[in-house]
């Protein structure tokens, strides 16, 4: 039986708390056409087996804008509070300066100033709190319900988590026989929404956090939410406290498996990435981290999911923001995987419940990978 999720955090009506669905992911995989970059799966020489997602050559520069986009052009608002460790920021504030709309983002201590810096050239409002992320959400949703401003959350939102599935279904559509994906957990949307649209198929989800942020892996073992300590981590991005109330049942029901990395295990895979000219952050090489730290059987996607490196902020709101800035150009060694351009009929007909995907090519049921371990938790 799922863990209870915590209580809702605000009772503001912009809050999306209905639990997702994979219906919803595929709604938003439709409503983001032409708002998002389809990014392309890169093989290395170097990693044999391996796949990555290239989410660091996203708009805004991270996956973030997927989540963020599904949220503002579903509901249109006029003004946006959101708290933010940056790469979600980043993503609303892109969005808000496109859309015309007015953009306040909360960062807690420890945030990356390059990150501020770059929100404030894209003409957002930048509050910094003291103490982690409990504190910033919370200033977050009361200024939203001081000033009427409609908030927005970096992961904890049913429309925000249905746009972060979209990068789950790009895998699947693009690499029909991956055997493994390995997602990073910050806030848990980006985990939730892989979930989602990995509903029905025969693929183990693995999700890698912080060592020193361990909430979703604690909350599942413990079958309650965790709170854990303000994080350390050189993945700043994934410095997550509590595990949210939309996403926690959500991954619960589905991941396969959470594992630990340390500063060590995300900086070494940081470089691999830099050597083969795939410029990630060190939040959107954690992943990466995982799949070497823990291993794996077949072929494992690795979901890239942000390359705002220091070179890439440095130019954010001086040049165009429709790309991936500075996500670096792959070397020799690395292949990109044809991508298949799937139309809007294919997502209503063929996509949906009630019509097997082209990649249900198995009976078995969701994490019942013939050969695969039982799903659980690794430190």
């Amino acid at each position: 039986m799922p863990p209870t999720p915590p209580s809702p955090a605000t009772t503001s009506p912009s809050r999306a708390t209905t639990s997702p669905t994979r219906a919803d992911v595929l709604a938003a995989a439709l409503r983001l056409e032409g708002h998002v970059l389809r990014t392309p799966l890169l093989a290395l020489e170097s990693l044999p087996g391996v796949l990555l997602k290239a989410e660091h050559a996203q708009r805004a520069g991270s996956f973030k804008i997927r989540g963020a986009a599904n949220a503002l052009l579903a509901a249109p608002c006029a003004e946006v509070v959101t708290g933010s460790s940056g790469n979600h920021g980043l993503a609303v504030a892109t969005l808000g300066r496109s859309l015309g709309i007015r953009v306040t983002v909360v960062m807690a201590a420890g945030a990356s100033a390059a990150k501020a810096d770059a929100l404030r050239r894209l003409g957002a409002t930048v509050l910094a709190v003291p103490g982690g992320v409990d504190e910033r959400d919370a200033r977050a949703r009361e200024l939203a319900a001081r000033t009427g401003a409609r908030l927005v959350p970096s992961s904890d939102d049913a429309l925000v988590v249905a746009g972060q599935g979209t990068v789950g279904l790009e895998v699947f559509e693009d690499a029909p026989g991956v055997d493994t994906v390995f997602v990073p957990v910050g806030g848990g949307g980006l985990l939730a929404g892989v979930c989602l649209a990995a509903r029905d198929l025969p693929v183990r989800v693995v999700g890698v956090e912080p060592a020193d942020a361990r909430r979703y892996a604690r909350s599942l073992a413990e079958g309650a939410p965790v709170v854990v300590p303000p994080s350390r981590s050189v993945a700043d991005g994934l410095r997550g406290q509590r595990p949210g109330a939309v996403t926690l049942p959500v991954i619960t029901r589905r991941v396969d498996e959470l594992v630990a990395v340390d500063d060590d295990a995300v900086e070494r895979a940081a470089e691999l990435l830099r050597r083969a000219g795939v410029r990630a952050e060190p939040s959107g090489a954690a992943a990466l981290a995982g799949a070497l730290t823990a291993g794996f059987t077949g072929t494992a996607a690795v979901v890239v999911s942000g390359g705002n490196t220091a070179e890439a902020l440095a130019a954010t709101g001086r040049r165009r923001t429709t790309g991936g800035r500075g996500a670096g150009s792959p070397r020799a060694g690395v292949r990109r995987i044809p991508t298949r351009r799937i139309t809007p009929t294919e997502l209503t007909t063929h996509l949906s419940p009630a019509h097997p995907s082209p990649t249900d090519l198995s009976t078995h049921p969701a994490g019942a990978v013939p050969g695969a371990p039982t799903r659980g938790v690794r430190s």
